[in-house]
């Protein structure tokens, strides 16, 4: 009796080799972050990050942000929706020139807002005659997170607009549904998780703008001094404080990741 012999499949899995760059990658950005935690001085931990000026950046850093995220979402939408659907020309350069910021140096971005919003700036000359005055502004802290933040949102919804394809959107379209009925009831649902993503990432990147923030709205306590910017100045004076303070990003960067991770497995589901 000749026995059969057993032919091994087709191996699977990653080369062996390719966990050494792995852990390697790893731990350059695990590292620094367990290096920071051993410098924090525990015992006055809740001093550092409960001081006035500290509280004050905190508070304003969150409002900022999610007045920037607002913007971001009723902007990014509609921007999405016409990368995603329309097919012109100039499509290419339109994009490219809305995820501009994305490759930006930040403080370029600030420029570019003082330039636009300044006193002596392209909109902000004739504001300056009306009384409007943005830049250096709470107003300002807001815009230049909103110009930094907003092409992450744009980038989330468009890839989950084209993702989903337009077959539920056509079907409504054939039942009489208006572009907005379709838009609001069709689309919206559909990219639902994408948006809820991006609106997190945008708040993220808010929340730790620091270049734009600098240049164009300045660093006045209590008006435009956000905690980064508050981090900044404390490295200065007190590197006990900027290193609690970071501490405090690092949590809120974290619950964000995890928030991001959740949305998407839900919407991979």
């Amino acid at each position: 009796m000749i026995g059969t012999r057993r032919h091994a499949g087709p191996r699977t899995g990653l080369p062996s080799w390719i966990y050494v760059p792995a852990v390697v990658g790893g731990l350059f950005v695990v590292l620094p972050l367990v290096a920071m935690l051993g410098t924090v001085e525990w015992g006055r931990f809740v001093e550092l990050v409960t001081s006035q000026s500290s509280v004050a950046a905190l508070e304003l850093s969150l409002r900022t942000a999610s007045v920037s995220t607002a913007l971001c979402v009723v902007f990014g939408i509609p921007m999405a929706a016409v990368l995603a659907r329309s097919n012109f020309r100039g499509l290419p350069v339109l994009r490219s020139l809305i995820l501009l910021p994305l490759v930006l140096p930040p403080v370029v971005g600030g420029i570019a807002l003082l330039y636009t919003f300044g006193r002596k700036g392209l909109l902000g000359e004739y504001l300056e005659v009306v009384g409007i005055r943005i830049a250096f502004s709470t107003t300002a802290v807001v815009l230049a997170q909103t110009f930094v933040a907003l092409p992450f949102l744009v980038v989330s919804l468009e890839g989950a607009m084209r993702t989903a394809g337009q077959r539920y959107e056509a079907v409504a379209s054939t039942l009489g549904a208006s572009p907005t009925t379709v838009l609001r009831r069709v689309t919206l649902p559909l990219v639902l998780p994408g948006l809820l993503s991006g609106a997190v990432l945008a708040f993220a990147r808010a929340l730790g703008e620091f270049g734009a923030t600098l240049t164009f709205a300045g660093s006045l306590e209590g008006v435009t001094r956000t905690l980064p910017l508050e981090i900044y100045l404390q490295r200065e004076s007190d590197a006990d404080a900027a290193v609690a303070l970071s501490l405090v990003l690092v949590v809120v960067a974290i619950l964000i990741v995890v928030a991001v991770r959740r949305r998407t497995a839900a919407g991979a589901l």
